[in-house]
């Protein structure tokens, strides 16, 4: 294969394809939720899968589990926590078995504005989904993206 290989330019193509509709999608719901409650996307999704955390048997994670789960460096995760803690939104405590981890909990005020923000989440989504549709090159990724299930629970 050489670089301009007809498949690897079309694998080029589709890669910057879905680059562009993932920048499209984020800078949208990033205004939205900027705009109605301070909250970047980072944030939002920081609170998001924090908040699906629970008692028991693998309730809590990890700090490279959250890291993996926001696509951030474990480093670019401990500053965003500590943002959202000194926000009132997180709080941090020592793990009652292993004194050396720190679970990373959403707050009640975390709770109440990820709820506020969620709706507005799901309308920008919606809407930037719906906008890059009417793209002939990004139609058929926005199927896709709608067809996608959530994955089950491990």
């Amino acid at each position: 294969m050489t670089a301009t290989d007809p498949a690897l330019t079309a694998l080029a193509q589709g890669w910057c394809a879905l680059s562009l509709l993932h920048g499209r999608i984020e800078a949208h719901i990033e205004r939205a939720l900027q705009a109605k409650h301070d909250l970047s996307v980072r944030e939002y999704s920081l609170l998001d899968v924090l908040s699906r955390q629970h008692d028991g048997d693998g309730g809590h994670l990890q700090m490279k589990q959250v890291a993996d789960a926001v696509v951030l460096s474990q480093s670019a995760t401990t500053r965003l926590v500590t943002r959202l803690e000194d926000r009132g939104l997180l709080e941090r405590y020592l793990c009652p078995t292993d004194r050396r981890g720190i679970y990373t909990n959403v707050t009640e005020a975390g709770l109440k504005l990820l709820g506020e923000a969620r709706p507005t989440n799901d309308t920008a989504l919606r809407e930037a989904l719906d906008e890059a549709a009417k793209n002939p090159e990004l139609a058929p990724l926005v199927r896709v993206v709608e067809s996608l299930k959530a994955p089950a629970a491990a």
